[in-house]
């Protein structure tokens, strides 16, 4: 197939996008090469999604240890080690990044391990050996960074990135953001025994999604101890006696071992030479592109947080098949962004999919809210006075389904089962007409009947 170019696809970034775009690319018959400059995985694998999963699973068990007498387990004298976390934790991300190394090997392409960058829109040099390269297509898939505000003090700011390698487990910490990223570590250290602030500008934590979620959430975390303050801002960080003390816009002042920031990621397109190939960019360095993630380059596509979409690693996942599906199959593909199932990994989690209720009275002349909040069977023996909350919201002309939300434990398994539901377009008769499992949050899907009424309607 590649006749003047010496590949007919080169890859930039071997995170998931990339590497689904690079394999199915060249499953399809094309010549293609990768490269990546730090592990292949991306973000997702090596220090994101997966390792944030593992240190969940670990802050779960002192819930459950809490738990446990009401069960009739005496689980006195138990401790934590936070360096064999950390260490069992890298075992498994390199075994991961192994299976992805390998699996691009298997399908034919060729994997660099160095920065690549662009000369021009059809050449490519890697930074580490100099050489220079020819590719028909060019694929940008370099994920984000997390951004850091410039704020005097900032050098002593950690991020995710550095929370997965720490030496120590801090007692106190200061978290600023109120985005799933800092809610979930907020969780996780609260979880494995730390002092946990969270320091947001906003007036509620989790922007953007559903007002009963992010009111269910913050009253959960601050059950569990964590402390949320809102409508604030650091303004300043200074180092002393070992402890660092944030000062905040409200005038108090937060004194902590760490502080981390988790206040939203940027594009990492920084000395990729995209402007060397007149690659357009929007304002916070996105690579601006089409429904088939093409670049304004004819050639040069982009996929993943690099264009600053949708920031979730399944979607990354979609828009590479699709690009090998559009340039390499003939088969020109559009992803679907209408009803993307997300999970927040907090404790207690969340799993929702489709409109908000804020959303949904926009869009609609008139929507139905279905609403339950309950005592999880678990906690009627463990003693926790912690609520679930099931939400659905209905186009009250068609019936159909646009919304599901839930808080609770396992909610982020249930929702993924009922976004398939929404996709199809289920209405409220076809969840009413469903037997419902018993006993099992889920069935609260299937079982509720009485619309709900705001307060001041009633």
């Amino acid at each position: 197939m590649s006749e003047t170019y010496d590949y007919d696809l080169f890859v930039i970034g071997g995170g998931s996008g990339g590497v689904r775009a690079a394999r199915m690319s060249a499953i399809s018959g094309a010549k293609v090469a990768i490269a990546e400059e730090y592990r292949y995985g991306g973000t997702c694998v090596i220090r994101g999604c997966v390792p944030k999963k593992l240190f969940v699973y670990a802050s779960h068990v002192s819930g459950d240890i809490e738990d446990a007498a009401g069960f009739g387990w005496n689980v006195e004298g138990l401790t934590f080690d936070w360096p064999t976390l950390v260490a069992n934790k890298d075992k498994e991300i390199k075994r991961l990044e192994g299976l992805y190394a390998q699996n691009l090997e298997k399908a034919g392409v060729e994997t660099l391990h160095e920065r690549a960058e662009l000369v021009d829109a059809h050449t490519i040099r890697l930074a580490g050996s100099g050489r220079t390269l020819t590719a028909r297509y060019i694929l940008v898939a370099t994920g984000g960074r997390p951004f850091v505000p410039e704020i005097p003090g900032a050098e002593h700011i950690i991020t995710s990135n550095e929370a997965f390698h720490l030496e120590t487990l801090p007692k106190r910490i200061v978290i600023v953001g109120a985005g799933y990223i800092a809610l979930e570590f907020a969780c996780i250290f609260n979880g494995l025994g730390a002092d946990v602030h969270v320091i947001y500008r906003g007036p509620q934590v989790l922007r953007g999604f559903d007002d009963d979620l992010r009111d269910g959430l913050a009253e959960a975390m601050r059950a569990r101890g964590i402390d949320i303050s809102l409508r604030t801002d650091v303004t300043e960080i200074t180092s002393t006696d070992g402890a660092y003390n944030a000062s905040l816009s409200s005038g108090d002042t937060v004194e902590a071992d760490l502080v981390m920031y988790a206040t939203g990621r940027v594009p990492n397109t920084q000395g990729l030479g995209l402007e060397n190939a007149d690659v357009k960019m929007g304002s916070t360095g996105e690579v601006i592109v089409d429904e088939f993630n093409r670049s304004s380059v004819e050639n040069i596509y982009a996929v993943g947080d690099v264009t600053h979409d949708v920031q979730l690693t399944p979607v990354a996942i979609r828009e590479g098949a699709a690009f090998a599906e559009t340039v390499f199959n003939g088969t020109p593909t559009k992803v679907d962004y209408s009803c993307i199932p997300t999970a927040v990994f907090t404790d207690p989690e969340i799993g929702t999919v489709g409109l908000t209720e804020a959303d949904a009275r926009k869009a609609f002349k008139q929507i139905d809210i279905y609403k339950s909040r309950f005592r999880p069977l678990k906690h009627t023996l463990s003693g926790r006075d912690e609520k679930m909350m099931v939400k659905l919201i209905v186009d009250g002309e068609s019936d159909r389904i646009v919304g599901c939300h839930i808080l609770g434990a396992d909610s982020a398994e249930i929702v993924q089962a009922a976004a398939i539901a929404l996709h199809m377009g289920a209405t409220k008769a076809d969840f009413d007409a469903t037997m419902a499992l018993h006993p099992s949050a889920g069935e609260e899907l299937v079982t509720m009947r009485e619309k709900w009424v705001p307060a001041a309607a009633e």
